[in-house]
């Protein structure tokens, strides 16, 4: 058995306590252990903060070149002309021995570099941000956390992050059973 969910959240701080006590739920149902549901929900609620903070339409006074018509009206991503995306998308896979997590917004997606990373893959000499930044450590705290990532963006506008972990089940995990 295995278990998929997706939320479309709106760009509002409440929005990721909300997806972290939704994905804490599905894990403590599924049998997940404590330890791997907690690591799991800090990278989640980092991700989201991101999308929150750093994931509207920035190209809202620009000319899109589509006249401002969205391109297909079951598109969730399309917005209306000149307004700022107002929403994120979370969606999560626990299946087996694996958890894969994907946040996605619509702002304007990382720089233009693609990072895939193991955490046994951390390459020279890690960056982090100063001790007195008071923002920038949510991207170094998710690669620390999950066993895979990925910071990327969409074609056309917006960034996914997408991280997975190997799991570890409680010996009474509904998942297990089946």
């Amino acid at each position: 058995m295995s278990i998929w969910w997706s939320l479309h959240l709106r760009r509002e701080a409440a929005s990721v306590p909300l997806a972290r006590r939704f994905l804490l739920g599905t894990m403590e149902t599924a049998g997940v252990d404590p330890d791997i549901s907690f690591d799991l929900s800090v990278a989640l609620s980092e991700a989201c903060a991101n999308a929150v903070e750093h994931g509207g339409d920035h190209r809202a006074g620009e000319d899109r070149g589509d006249q401002g018509v969205p391109q297909d009206p079951w598109d969730v991503w399309d917005e209306l002309p000149g307004a700022a995306s107002g929403q994120y998308r979370v969606t999560a896979y626990l299946d087996g021995e694996k958890c894969r997590i994907e946040v996605t917004d619509s702002g304007p997606g990382f720089p233009a570099r693609s990072t895939v990373r193991t955490a046994a893959q951390q390459q020279g000499p890690q960056q982090y941000p100063p001790l007195t930044a008071e923002d920038g450590r949510g991207l170094c705290l998710i690669e620390q956390l999950a066993d895979h990532v990925h910071f990327g963006n969409r074609p056309g506008s917006g960034a996914v992050v997408s991280f997975d972990k190997v799991l570890k089940w409680r010996k009474d995990a509904l998942l297990m059973v089946s």
